[in-house]
């Protein structure tokens, strides 16, 4: 009997680590982000909702652009990028960030919708949330500009911020970053 025991309990033991080697999810969802990097590497990545997100997918135009405009009061940062999850290139998310005033680095909150702003529009769903957008009644967040170097031609940040509207599940992005030459 102790020797069956023994015996099923070996069994058991080993299935489970079977099931650990073969587990194609990572056991941490940022380790599928590019890395924060500040050289005009030209990525994005972001967690939403605890799920690695990155651009994928073309419609005919870029999935992921930057401008940078100077402006007499500062500058205009837009950063606009996209995935497409379906076969149809109307199923995607976007996620739009935006500032202005922005002359250098610093720290920007989302609280401030005259300032600076962040959005997700998903398709699946239908949910649209803005921190711009009165019908969002929840707006946590801020981006950090840690380089813009106007001469390199480059700028970099991190980003979180968490968004809930009436009739849409909150949506958290956490983790974010990005880099690239303007």
């Amino acid at each position: 009997m102790k020797t069956k025991l023994l015996l099923y309990s070996a069994l058991l033991l080993l299935t489970q680590c079977s099931k650990c080697k073969n587990d194609p999810t990572p056991a941490d969802p940022a380790s599928q982000l590019p890395p924060a990097t500040q050289t005009g590497a030209g990525t994005f990545g972001c967690l939403v909702n605890g799920q690695p997100w990155t651009p994928q997918g073309n419609d005919g135009t870029s999935n992921y652009s930057v401008s940078y405009d100077i402006t007499p009061a500062g500058g205009v940062l837009a950063i606009q990028t996209y995935r497409i999850y379906g076969k149809a290139n109307d199923e995607f998310q976007n996620i739009v960030l935006f500032a202005n005033q922005i002359a250098g680095a610093g720290s920007f909150s989302f609280r401030s919708p005259q300032r600076t702003r962040a959005s997700v529009n998903d398709q699946k769903t239908n949910c649209y949330w803005s921190s711009r957008d009165s019908a969002t009644t929840y707006r946590r967040g801020q981006m950090v500009i840690t380089r813009l170097d106007r001469q390199a031609g480059i700028v970099s940040g991190t980003f979180a911020f968490t968004l809930y509207k009436p009739g849409c599940d909150t949506v958290r992005v956490t983790q974010g970053r990005f880099d690239k030459k303007l």
